[in-house]
């Protein structure tokens, strides 16, 4: 039995299990229901996300939204250190990003279809935030600027989310990929074109709003300060 327990495949089964079950925590719909007597996806844009927490429920309520969904992508990334626990698992630089890439995204799918909230969740842009932030903090700080520029440029967090998603293949194969190889490997690079295809079309409404003109713009300043 502890052969068993201890098998790479069945440890790294375990991992991506508990990445998605983090990725599932539905930060939103909880502070919504017991704090607000709401569940955010019965208003503003049915998302449960921490855009919509923001909208709905508020500053305070959307700030620890988007730090727990930010946390939840980070600590799953980071589930892949107890795989040195396993005395029969031993990897290398490459097999650990992939092993990395692999828990973020499981929690990303947690997020955007978590079994503790019916499935109906958010977009996984925080959350794949705190997956780039696990596996290098300078291509996420690189990614949030791209996010905040574009924000207070055109007031628009759906924008930005897609330009700093789609920004993600670039950084890691072109700028970064020259100093660590590790993310030139082909799973990298379809890994990160598959997160930019993702952000895509989880804003395909947004796109479409946008090209209508229809896009509500963030208010980034309080009411007393906005310019009329």
């Amino acid at each position: 039995m502890e052969n068993w327990f201890y098998h790479p495949s069945i440890w790294l089964a375990l991992m991506c299990l508990t990445a998605y079950l983090l990725g599932s925590i539905p930060s939103s719909v909880w502070i919504g229901k017991h704090f607000y007597w709401k569940d955010v996806r019965d208003y503003g844009s049915g998302n449960a996300g921490a855009t919509n927490t923001f909208r709905v429920l508020g500053k305070p309520a959307g700030t620890v939204v988007l730090l727990m969904d930010i946390f939840k992508g980070y600590f799953a990334t980071s589930l892949v250190h107890f795989g040195h626990i396993n005395p029969q698992w031993s990897y290398g630089v490459n097999q650990q990003v992939n092993i990395m890439l692999g828990l973020g995204f499981c929690a990303v799918i947690g997020h955007l279809l978590p079994i503790f909230a019916q499935f109906r969740g958010g977009k996984g842009i925080a959350t794949l935030g705190g997956l780039l932030f696990a596996l290098n903090y300078q291509i996420a700080l690189i990614a949030l600027s791209i996010f905040l520029i574009t924000l207070f440029v055109t007031r628009f967090v759906s924008l930005g989310s897609i330009l700093a998603g789609i920004s993600i293949p670039m950084l890691f194969v072109r700028f970064f990929g020259a100093q660590m190889p590790e993310y030139r490997q082909p799973s990298v690079v379809w890994f990160t074109v598959m997160i930019a295809v993702l952000v895509v079309y989880t804003h395909r409404k947004n796109i479409v709003r946008l090209l209508q003109g229809n896009e509500s713009k963030a208010n980034l300043l309080p009411k007393h300060r906005r310019i009329q």
